[in-house]
Order: structure tokens, then C-alpha cells, then sequence
């Protein structure tokens, strides 16, 4: 039991769209993130998930609008919605994210940005 600093953290890898893993909370895992650009169209089926926007602005995009989440903000996905977070003009994003372990990283869609392994920091 020991405080965990994100700036350290989020240092210590540059790979974007690749989660990390930082803390496990019961069968929940806690992840940072470096975001730039846009990702892929996805769905969990069966987890929420929950982003905080930690530096920058994340625009989740959604089919019938985008949510635009800012700094310190943070926006919770349900289970079974099509979503796809995504950054503007060239700015790098960065994320703490708070799943279900066994949460895909794309879902059901197999994509090249899926990874599958997070490593541990």
C-alpha cells in the first residue's frame, strides 16, 4: 500500500493507444493510457467503462453525438455502447481508465490497435 503519482507513472512509457496497468482494485483494474489521434469503433458488451481525462481534452465519440471531456473531467461508457475516443489537432491525451479485468481492449472487434497484454507499472 503505497500512493501511486500518475505524472510519475505516465513518464515511465511513450507507446500511445497501449494500456497500462497501475493498481487492482477487487476484480477491477486501474490503467493509464496516452491517447493522440483517433481510435476504433467498439463495444463491451458485458463492462462499463470509466475514463478521467488527466491532461488534454478526449472526445468520446458516440453514433448520435461526441461528448467532449476536459481536464480533471471524467465520462463512464456503459456496457453494450458503441464508442470511440478519439483527440484533435495533434494533441496527446492522457488517461486513467477504470475496467474489469478481463474487459477486452476492442471488444469483439479484432483491430491492430488491440492490445491484449497490459503491461504493469
Amino acid at each position: 500500500m503505497k500512493a501511486i503519482n500518475l505524472e510519475e507513472k505516465h513518464s515511465l512509457f511513450k507507446k500511445q493507444w497501449h494500456p497500462h496497468q497501475i493498481a487492482v482494485v477487487d476484480d477491477m483494474q486501474v490503467i493509464l493510457a496516452k491517447i493522440q489521434g483517433e481510435f476504433v469503433w467498439h463495444s463491451h458488451e458485458n463492462e462499463d467503462e470509466l475514463f478521467q481525462v488527466l491532461k488534454g481534452t478526449l472526445y468520446m465519440k458516440f453514433r448520435d453525438r461526441t461528448e467532449v471531456v476536459k481536464e480533471g473531467e471524467i465520462i463512464v461508457v456503459p456496457k453494450g455502447v458503441e464508442h470511440c475516443p478519439a483527440t484533435k489537432n495533434g494533441e496527446e491525451v492522457h488517461l486513467l481508465l477504470f475496467e474489469k479485468q478481463d474487459t477486452a481492449h476492442t471488444g469483439a472487434i479484432a483491430h491492430e490497435m488491440t492490445q491484449t497484454v497490459y503491461p504493469k507499472i
